[in-house]
């Protein structure tokens, strides 16, 4: 019982001096080697560390940058589900249901395109589905809990936007399920099963 105790403050310690020595030493070359008392680690750079200077973007951020020119222009159509068309204007590389939602369209995506739910579920029509990247195993078993599957369905979370997929129309189903809050699926799965 003791090891474990002195084991996590040796790991706190460590933690700290790690956050404490990075701060310091982040722009300068520097090869050190230290150990705390009651450890046996040892640290040691070699190499310069720098600061990156790469943008990155939040969670959705990147649908939202204008393209930086013309050649990356993606137009596609989502249809929603009352059969209103959102005429929306992307670039490549964008995620489909971002890309969506940003355009007031009401695709749920409960997981926010982690791949763990079956919210963002939608219809591509031909020829874009033949020019899509074959789902994987996890999209696969995902869909497979989706209400309403076609043999177009698609999860738009794993949509990215390719110039070859300008025009691309998708439409929502009539409900999605979430296993969370599962009142608009269970109602829209009610009303198929009625007819």
């Amino acid at each position: 019982m003791s090891q474990s105790i002195a084991l996590l403050r040796c790991n706190r310690i460590f933690k700290q001096t790690i956050g404490l020595v990075m701060r310091r030493l982040v722009h300068n070359e520097f090869r050190t080697a230290f150990s705390l008392s009651n450890c046996n680690t040892v640290l040691s750079f070699s190499q310069p560390r720098f600061l990156s200077t790469t943008t990155k973007y939040l969670h959705g951020e990147y649908e939202r940058l204008p393209p930086k020119s013309e050649e990356d222009v993606v137009n596609i159509t989502v249809v929603d589900r009352d059969g209103i068309e959102f005429a929306i204007r992307g670039k490549v590389g964008d995620n489909v249901m971002m890309l969506a939602q940003n355009h007031d369209v009401d695709i749920e995506g409960a997981c926010e395109a982690s791949l763990a739910c079956c919210t963002c579920h939608v219809y591509v029509e031909d020829p874009y589905f033949e020019r899509l990247d074959e789902a994987d195993m996890k999209e696969e078993d995902l869909l497979d809990m989706a209400p309403f599957l076609a043999e177009n369905s698609r999860l738009s979370c794993q949509i990215v936007l390719r110039k070859d997929l300008d025009g691309m129309q998708v439409r929502l189903p009539v409900g999605t399920r979430n296993m969370r809050v599962d009142t608009k699926g269970q109602q829209a799965q009610q009303e198929a099963d009625e007819r």
